[in-house]
């Protein structure tokens, strides 16, 4: 079989599960077996797998201790983990997500989720690896091939950012016009080149965690369970998880994981307040809030910027920060604004 083609590790302790998966994904990727949490920490002495499929429910080693340990040695904690069981309560895939895992697949497998979540975690974690790659480049190169360095990060951020589209059609475009918006407002208020540099592309890549969501929850046009928001309240998390171990200067990482924070303490997913938030993930809110009103939903029709505005100006110094939120009305009040026309 051909080295070149990725190597997933299969760890279950039940030989009919090993089967299944294995006849699933042996013509498209190298193959180990472990039956134990404990095999499979012996297996990754002599081997780096790039996906771990990795059962919960164990004798002796539960799948999430194997999963901490892991997670613990610099050697294996970039490896993505992707939990497959037969729990469906949300505090069990709640905790899966606690200890490092990047996903779940619940038992009984179908075989084309099984092929789709590999092939997904599979992609994310090569271009994680791109990205990390281009920007060590950017820091050793920057004196002399800042600006074509940067345009090659760029270019992965936009792949990565595709991820997140191509699943959701009606909100394409979406974060690119985010982070447009967002470097206007950090340019207006006075922020620095790497405030700014930091704001464009968390602003690219804020919703990459929603890869994590089901289409079916993204896309759905009545309103949602409360089970299903929880659900949609992960996908910051998510992100910072994809996010946090590419090197960089830059807490573009951070940001994404609290643009969903507000400044009373109600965001989510740490219940931040004030200054607690980072000054560009208060920026982003403000700019995300701002193109997602304005625009169509599957559960709404696109009602427009004047309305956006008037959101966000109700809940100033509540919600959103008043500087920010002054800024972003000044865009488009008196400066005549436009994600067509304007440049990140």
């Amino acid at each position: 079989m051909p080295s070149d083609k990725p190597l997933v590790l299969v760890v279950d302790d039940n030989a009919t599960n090993i089967d299944l998966l294995v006849n699933t994904l042996k013509d498209e990727y190298r193959l180990g077996v472990s039956k134990s949490g404990q095999k499979a920490l012996e297996y990754m002495d002599k081997n780096l797998p790039d996906l771990i499929l990795l059962d919960v429910m164990m004798p002796e080693m539960s799948g999430y201790e194997v999963c901490r340990r892991l997670k613990a040695v610099p050697r294996t904690a970039g490896i993505p983990v992707v939990f497959i069981t037969a729990l469906n309560e949300i505090e069990d895939k709640t905790r899966g997500f606690e200890v490092g895992g990047v996903d779940y697949i619940t038992k009984p497998f179908h075989r084309a989720e099984v092929k789709a979540r590999v092939k997904s975690h599979i992609a994310l974690k090569m271009m994680r690896e791109e990205l990390s790659s281009q920007n060590v480049i950017l820091e050793q190169k920057v004196a002399e091939k800042t600006a074509d360095l940067y345009e090659m990060l760029q270019a992965t951020i936009r792949t990565m950012a595709l991820t997140v589209e191509i699943r959701d059609p009606y909100t394409s475009g979406h974060q690119h016009r985010v982070a447009l918006l967002a470097c206007a407002i950090a340019e207006k208020i006075g922020f620095s080149g790497d405030q700014i540099r930091t704001l464009d592309i968390a602003g690219n890549l804020h919703d990459i965690g929603k890869i994590r969501i089901p289409t079916s929850i993204i896309n759905r046009p009545g309103e949602l369970m409360e089970i299903e928001h929880e659900m949609l309240r992960i996908h910051p998390k998510v992100g910072y998880n994809i996010l946090k171990n590419i090197p960089s200067h830059l807490p573009f990482a951070e940001v994404v994981l609290q643009h969903h924070e507000k400044l009373d303490g109600s965001g989510y997913p740490q219940g931040l307040r004030g200054d607690d938030i980072l000054p560009e993930a208060k920026v982003l809110t403000v700019a995300d809030v701002a193109e997602a009103s304005s625009s169509y939903r599957p559960y709404r029709p696109a009602r427009g910027m004047d309305i956006a505005l008037e959101e966000i100006l109700q809940y100033k110094n509540v919600w959103y920060d008043p500087e920010a939120v002054d800024a972003c009305r000044e865009l488009f009040m008196e400066e005549n604004f436009n994600f067509s026309t304007s440049q990140a």
